[in-house]
């Protein structure tokens, strides 16, 4: 009876430490993953994977302001209008929406500066397909309405700026022992870079090269053919020095 009992116990023993074994290691595993989501990642460390600049299509708008005693564009308007059509040919993605005030003061004088624009994109190449003409009502009648004219583009943005998720003074956070990189560190470059950028696309692969110059290159091979110094002579580079003076 004895040695049962003691069998007995002896197995519940056993069995109570492999449970508290694994317990054990399943709180392991669990601090384990904890110190991981602390400890400082590779977003910590770049700047361009906390604030990436994406590319995305944004609206040029054009506004074109017409008097209400007025039959037609200004000469500086047609200008803007031309120019606003011809950058669409080049970084446009998608058709003109032009939208006009109807119930305005000036309404009469828009609809006739409305049959100009489309003249001056049909001018210019721009096709019938491409051209999306809707009407808007003025919030008031006795206010000076405009025509709206938009195309979407393709842009790069980054950002929102200014956020930020941690404190940058003492704390026992372990990415301030670790003295890395703060979160709005890098954002305002990112988002200067992005707005500055003539062409966005550039941002994701350069552009194909373009053609050599010929003449130019025809020039310094037959100089070298001939034992010449290929190198460009500027006639008045020495002309206008300080030295010169008073001669």
């Amino acid at each position: 009876m004895f040695r049962r009992q003691l069998a007995n116990a002896g197995r519940q023993a056993a069995a109570l430490a492999r449970l508290g074994f694994v317990f054990g290691g399943l709180g392991v595993a669990l601090a384990g993953c904890e110190s991981m989501q602390n400890e400082p990642g590779p977003i910590w460390s770049d700047y361009r994977l906390r604030h990436p600049i994406a590319l995305v299509e944004k609206n040029r708008k054009l506004e074109i302001f017409v008097g209400g005693e007025r039959n037609g564009l200004t000469p500086k308007q047609r200008a803007e209008v031309l120019a606003y059509a011809q950058t669409w040919r080049e970084e446009g993605t998608g058709r003109f929406v032009i939208e006009h005030p109807v119930n305005a003061r000036n309404g009469r004088a828009a609809a006739i500066a409305l049959g100009e624009v489309r003249s001056i994109l049909a001018a210019s190449g721009i096709p019938a397909g491409a051209v999306k003409v809707q009407s808007y009502r003025a919030p008031a009648k006795n206010m000076l309405a405009v025509i709206t004219i938009n195309y979407p583009q393709l842009a790069a943005q980054a950002g929102p700026c200014g956020l930020w998720p941690d404190d940058l003074g003492t704390s026992a956070d372990r990415k301030h022992f670790d003295n890395v990189q703060y979160w709005n560190f890098g954002c305002a470059t990112q988002r200067n870079l992005a707005a500055m950028v003539a062409n966005p696309a550039d941002l994701v692969q350069p552009r194909a090269e373009d053609s050599i110059y010929s003449a130019r290159r025809s020039t310094v091979l037959d100089k070298y053919r001939k034992g010449e110094s290929p190198a460009t002579t500027y006639p008045d580079a020495n002309k206008g020095a300080i030295s010169d003076l008073g001669k």
